[in-house]
């Protein structure tokens, strides 16, 4: 036994096993060039990507929101002007209009209220009815807007709308609501917006009001034809509205809060005078004029 013994060991050595401690050795030896690197390069290289996440994370995620942020904080940066309104939908759930009545946007009155009425060719919002009669009973003036839907054809959305929404003489112009392309190529998106606005116009004796973005509109409905109708601007969280067309309403926040309203409410600027906007109303038909 000790001979064999003996013989295994020279033929491992023959072999090139070496003992335990040899290997350990050359394991340390063999660490990673990262082990190597002096602390100091490793804390540059890490503050290095820390910028460099924090500036990304900046610019993708708080940098474009900056002002919402600070809308929902309580440092809402309202423009200059007078005349101001909401709108509301069945997102403002249940109004409390004694409130809001008597309530003021930055030391003004609420002087007009645009509300929801309807959707597609089958949607009513829940709360259209009573807002729209609770506005009229508190002395706001009122409008209705449709939001066009890309889903189903222009001429039935007009019809639906009509059929719901009885705009009367001291209303405000009927409001169509477009914010997205959808299935529709830009040419087809203003044929079919165009089909809307001839329709209701027909019915109501009175030019609709076109609501986008300003963004949108110069995208998908950069058309001369459109310019004969009062464009209601929608551009957030600025002091300034850098648009260089004409515009009658300016939607710059929708998370304004007010009396009246527990939820966060789209706040609105008229561009002119009380005494305008009250001309900017629909009117009486001639014919009923004495």
């Amino acid at each position: 036994m000790a001979e064999k013994s003996g013989s295994r060991e020279k033929r491992n050595v023959v072999r090139g096993n070496r003992p335990a401690r040899s290997r350990r050795r050359s394991s340390r030896s063999g660490r990673s060039w990262f082990h190597r690197i002096p602390s100091w390069i490793l804390w540059g290289l890490i503050v290095v990507v820390a910028v460099v996440y924090v500036f990304f994370f900046y610019k993708t995620f708080v940098g474009p929101y900056s002002f919402r942020w600070k809308a929902l904080y309580g440092d809402v940066v309202y423009p200059a002007g007078k005349v101001r309104g909401l709108d509301v939908s069945h997102y403002q759930s249940e109004i409390n209009w004694e409130l809001l009545r008597n309530a003021d946007i930055q030391g003004a009155p609420v002087s007009f209220i645009f509300i929801k009425a309807t959707e597609g060719v089958d949607i009513l919002d829940e709360n259209f009815n009573l807002n729209f009669y609770k506005a009229k009973e508190s002395g706001i003036l009122r409008g209705a807007y449709h939001f066009f839907s890309t889903k189903s054809p222009s001429e039935k959305q007009a019809e639906y709308f009509c059929k719901m929404v009885q705009l009367e003489p001291g209303d405000l112009p009927p409001v169509l609501d477009v914010e997205n392309l959808g299935v529709y190529k830009p040419a087809e998106l203003r044929r079919e917006v165009l089909t809307w606005m001839n329709i209701v116009e027909k019915h109501y004796g009175v030019k609709p009001i076109l609501y986008t973005s300003y963004k949108f509109k110069t995208s998908y409905l950069n058309d001369p034809v459109f310019d004969q109708y009062p464009y209601w601007i929608a551009h957030y969280y600025v002091d300034s509205l850098r648009y260089e067309g004409e515009w009658k309403f300016w939607q710059h926040t929708d998370a304004g809060r007010i009396s009246g309203i527990d939820q966060y409410v789209d706040v609105n600027l008229f561009n002119g005078t009380k005494d305008e906007l009250m001309e900017f109303c629909i009117k009486e038909p001639a014919d009923t004029v004495r």
